[in-house]
């Protein structure tokens, strides 16, 4: 959980610093800075919780066929 919230700190300043820059609106930045990194940080959890997964599969399923 602390590399996803680390992740999400990283995320939340690049993309107000990226539409600030591209606007010159700090409440555009603002807003954008906290929806899209919020729903991206979602995402990214379920994204790395699917590879966990698929990697536990994938070394227990020599133990299944011998």
């Amino acid at each position: 959980m602390i590399k996803t919230l680390s992740f999400a700190v990283m995320h939340f300043s690049i993309a107000f610093t990226l539409v600030y820059l591209l606007t010159g609106s700090w409440t555009l930045g603002g807003l954008v800075a906290i929806v899209e990194p919020l729903v991206n940080t979602v995402a990214f959890y379920f994204h790395d919780k699917f590879w966990k997964r698929r990697e536990l599969r994938r070394q227990r399923a020599p133990l299944l066929i011998a």
